[in-house]
């Protein structure tokens, strides 16, 4: 082949690697494409790739010897027992008896004929390694990557050119030395680029984390919530990518998807980082920054103190006396009760109630009379459901604003414009009667409402909150098939839940072995079997 020709074929060579290079996103991958294009274009044997470490040493990442079937490092998996190349002496200075790091030194590329004859550079190791292989490097070439920047991050290193004729070890020419030096220029880019794209998406997965990890700071009972919901999103998701049956048959997601997904799941909750801690984690109805339960029963000790004044003055008798203080502890005991908060509260419980708050009187030190229960404290005691009042709801039912706030303020690259979107809408209910936008089933995607069936079952069968205990998972999977009936939860997601077993991986991963009991898929209010196909 003539000069020209093989010029021509090499500049083609170079220009598809350079896209090869551009579009690969695999670390791994990536290096291994950059040292056999170099070993391809230039016609030798094998090669090494080594990247710069952080205590100044070359480090061996790719080893590659076509004829001996070799190939360690990289995708491979296959340790290399190269050692590293240290830059400096012991005594600081620059190490040039080794063809690597001289190339680094002096930012030029080595070519070295023989390395057998080679008397200026230390060639023991690579003798030492050829004679346990059976094998003989000899000529080499060795050229440093340099990035944008004009740093040094790692060297490439061609070994035993051959004749394109005779498959002969020949020295690697003038041609070789401006083939490789333009693609490690190419790889350098290729790759500091794509370092610099694995870092800034590491940093962005430690940022979410700095804001998880304010949050469960701030309020450990719901910090191993924003860890649980986006694995349990990403189950959900996949086993409706993956099933074939039903009205979500088509729906598929790509690798990109899935990352996307994840990531919104990740910091679905971080607007509660405005919300007060003594809300989010509400033990009790009566608790604010303590619990004013223990307000009741000093109050209750103060009417006790005057009931007793009373029958020491004779204005009462024994027994009226002590039914009147039995009265009082047995109200004290039902109040304490309501307090823990219920699933529901009776209109009978809180009747009582309010017969309780009117019915004992305490006196100050002014000689005022009060309530044994103030107005705040009745409508905070009769809370129908949970600990949560309609003011305190509302507090907290701004965090999904928040949220919302937060990511739409982001400039979001194009693979994770729809992070806004699929955090946002976990609080939605398919019937447009959710919060805060009032979305229905059609304005949502299936990743989004995949995470609103996420949100829900895990905070059902949750064991670390204050205010409640895990429920069981049949327990969980009726109040879910009851939401299904409501319009609340996209149904045809949540028979895949179930079709798929989702619920049961879950719980085998996340919940405690008391709360895993046995299910009867049929008895679930509103479940569909899945059709036969």
């Amino acid at each position: 082949m003539s000069s020209e020709n093989n010029f021509v074929t090499n500049f083609h060579k170079l220009v598809h690697v350079g896209i090869a290079l551009s579009s690969q996103k695999n670390l791994e991958s990536l290096l291994e494409e950059i040292l056999l294009s170099a070993i391809d274009i230039t016609n030798c044997d094998g090669g090494t790739l080594y990247l710069m470490s952080e205590t100044h040493e070359l480090q061996c990442e790719i080893l590659i010897i076509k004829s001996l079937n070799i190939q360690e490092g990289g995708t491979s998996g296959k340790t290399i027992e190269i050692p590293n190349k240290p830059l400096y002496h012991k005594d600081g200075s620059p190490n040039f008896f080794i063809e690597a790091t001289q190339a680094v030194h002096e930012n030029r590329t080595i070519n070295v004929p023989n390395a057998y004859k080679e008397l200026h550079f230390d060639m023991v190791s690579p003798n030492q390694a050829d004679e346990l292989r059976g094998y003989k490097s000899i000529s080499f070439l060795t050229t440093p990557m340099e990035d944008h920047e004009g740093e040094i991050i790692g060297v490439l290193q061609l070994i035993n050119a051959l004749d394109s004729e005779t498959n002969q070890i020949i020295p690697f020419d003038s041609d070789d030395e401006e083939v490789l030096e333009a693609l490690a220029s190419q790889a350098a880019i290729a790759f500091s680029n794509r370092l610099l794209m694995f870092r800034l998406e590491n940093l962005f997965r430690e940022f979410i984390d700095l804001i998880n990890g304010a949050i469960d700071d701030k309020s450990p009972y719901t910090g191993a919530h924003c860890r649980r919901v986006p694995e349990l999103t990403s189950m959900i998701a996949d086993a409706v990518n993956n099933n074939d049956k039903g009205p979500l048959k088509d729906f598929k997601m790509t690798d990109a998807d899935r990352y996307e997904l994840h990531i919104a799941g990740l910091i679905h909750d971080c607007g509660k980082v405005s919300t007060p801690v003594h809300i989010v984690d509400k033990a009790t109805k009566l608790e604010k920054i303590y619990d004013r339960i223990g307000i009741l029963e000093l109050r209750l000790e103060i009417i006790r103190r005057d009931l007793e004044i009373v029958f020491l003055k004779g204005q009462c008798s024994e027994e009226e006396w002590h039914k009147s203080e039995y009265q009082l502890i047995d109200d004290l005991k039902f109040l304490k009760e309501c307090n823990i908060g219920s699933e529901w509260m009776s209109d009978a419980s809180i009747q009582r109630i309010n017969q309780i708050a009117k019915s004992h009187q305490w006196e100050d030190y002014l000689n005022n009379s009060h309530d044994f229960i103030t107005a705040e404290e009745v409508e905070n005691l009769s809370i129908r459901s949970g600990t949560l009042n309609v003011l305190d709801r509302k507090t907290i039912n701004h965090h999904i604003e928040v949220t919302i706030e937060m990511l739409e303020n982001l400039t979001w690259p194009k693979h994770l414009q729809r992070v806004p979107e699929y955090a946002g809408g976990h609080h939605e209910r398919m019937d447009g009667r959710g919060y805060p936008k009032g979305l229905t089933r059609d304005d949502m995607s299936v990743q989004a409402r995949c995470m609103a069936i996420a949100d829900v079952f895990e905070a059902l069968t949750a064991s670390d909150r204050p205010y409640k205990k895990g429920k069981k998972l049949s327990e969980a999977l009726m109040i879910l098939g009851k939401m299904k009936l409501d319009k609340h939860l996209d149904p045809d997601i949540f028979d895949v839940f179930v079709w798929e077993k989702v619920y049961l991986e879950y719980a085998k991963k996340f919940l405690r072995p008391d709360q895993i009991d046995l299910i009867d898929e049929s008895q679930i209010p509103g479940y569909e079997a899945p059709p036969v196909v």
